[in-house]
């Protein structure tokens, strides 16, 4: 969903890099994906299409924030 992000900081030996990976366009969402060393965050389309694809070297990833969409408040959530 539009507005979905994950913050991606990894250490560069000598500080820290931070990289942004966001949904562009509505329908699409960010997803993370973690497998033999190698941290992986994907912009997919509603159909599940890769459009952007980042890789990191697990051991060198610090931290890994998911920012979702906000979600629109249900009917029985809003103020009367």
């Amino acid at each position: 969903m539009r507005g979905d992000r994950v913050e991606i900081v990894v250490d560069t030996g000598d500080g820290t890099r931070t990289y942004d990976v966001t949904a562009s366009r509505a329908g699409r969402r960010v997803e993370v994906t973690t497998g033999r060393g190698v941290v992986e965050v994907s912009e997919v389309t509603r159909s599940g299409t890769p459009v952007r694809t980042a890789r990191f070297m697990a051991n060198r990833v610090v931290a890994l924030v998911e920012h979702p969409a906000a979600q629109p408040a249900l009917p029985d959530e809003r103020p009367s």
